[in-house]
């Protein structure tokens, strides 16, 4: 079964949103010129890779899994958007690609963590919940009455 599409659409529109916020960290933290010109000719080779990444992963059929989806909209971002920087003339330093790696790896595997945590944690109050009103609820009186709603 796929997950909804809004499901899809928010786990897409998150990888875009962290990779942005990267790109804008790193221009802001070298004093780079905060035209919109320059940050899209910065952005625009990771956010290439993580969209190879989400087609290469078929993400949208496990948006929020960290592997294999996480993983390989990652490795897209880094890999590709670093192959496409250099392509496109830009700096492509080994500190660069070690910080980009990193932080990266922190961001897109990161919130699916995240998610994964919150969603196992939600999945376990929810059996509690319900296996204590079926204890709680049993049957009542002559008529047969149930705990269940």
């Amino acid at each position: 079964m796929l997950p909804k599409s809004g499901t899809i659409a928010l786990a897409a529109a998150a990888d875009v949103a962290l990779v942005l916020l990267f790109v804008a960290i790193g221009r802001r933290s070298h004093d780079e010129d905060g035209a919109l010109l320059g940050f899209l000719t910065t952005a625009w080779p990771f956010v290439a890779g993580a969209a190879v990444g989400w087609l290469a992963s078929l993400g949208w059929r496990r948006p929020l899994a960290v592997a294999p989806t996480g993983l390989v909209v990652w490795a897209g971002a880094v890999v590709l958007g670093m192959l496409f920087r250099m392509l496109s003339g830009q700096g492509v330093q080994l500190s660069f690609v070690i910080v980009t790696a990193l932080v990266l790896a922190a961001f897109l595997l990161g919130w699916r963590a995240v998610a994964l945590l919150v969603t196992r944690i939600s999945r376990r109050r929810s059996r509690r919940e319900t296996a204590g009103a079926g204890r709680a609820g049993g049957t009542a009186g002559a008529g047969g009455v149930t705990g269940r709603s």
